[in-house]
């Protein structure tokens, strides 16, 4: 059994060091530094991505051509920085970290912006939508508890100090019952508005070329 997770453990080390590696042994030695330059910044990784390919390559003996790269990397992020790639970016709740050249980065912030918004009022249904979900399922067991119990309560084996006991369960039960329904009918009125703003807002940005 040792030698067998030691062998496990070895894999998993082997696995995690290859994740780390953003180059191959072929890559670094074969590489155009301006075309992977390109690709990072057409990806919109931030300047110090080179630094990750530094210590891949490093190991291979192969250190990058940092102009080549960032020529490469410059012309990438003129292709990554335009108002659709910030929309997109956006709406998938992702992270802007100040990539783009002054010149194109006004308008690529604004379609951010525009799509972060409609990612956090959709974000707001759904979380909506997921607690419901949660209290429903909640309220249907502690239902299913209160069955029980009312069952328990007129069996003639239960003895009268169990059903001191079960009653007291009763009561809590019947309690969180109604917190349950309370708590409900608040989510829903709260799930209508983040609806209506949703919609409102879908219905305000419908025009734009993103």
């Amino acid at each position: 059994m040792k030698i067998r997770l030691a062998g496990i453990f070895s894999i998993a080390v082997m696995l995690g060091l290859s994740g780390c590696a953003t180059m191959s042994e072929d890559e670094c030695v074969m590489s155009d530094w301006r075309t992977i330059g390109y690709e990072d910044g057409a990806m919109g990784y931030s300047a110090d991505r080179i630094g990750s390919h530094r210590k891949a390559c490093a190991k291979h003996g192969v250190a990058p051509d940092f102009e080549a790269y960032q020529t490469g990397r410059r012309d990438g992020l003129r292709q990554y920085c335009q108002p659709a790639r910030g929309y997109s970016l956006g709406t998938s709740g992702g992270r802007y970290t100040g990539v783009c050249p002054s010149d194109l980065e006004p308008e690529f912030v604004d379609a951010f912006n525009t799509g972060h918004k409609l990612y956090n009022l959709r974000s707001q249904v759904n979380s909506a939508n997921n607690q419901i979900n949660a209290r429903e399922a909640e309220l249907e067991k502690t239902q299913d508890r209160i069955r029980q119990v009312q069952a328990d309560l007129i069996s003639s084996e239960t003895s009268t100090e169990d059903r001191v006991m079960l009653l007291v369960d009763m009561k809590e039960l019947s309690e969180r019952t109604g917190e349950i329904e309370a708590e409900i009918v608040n989510l829903i009125e709260d799930r209508a508005v983040y609806e209506q703003q949703l919609a409102q807002y879908e219905a305000m940005i419908a025009d734009t070329s993103y």
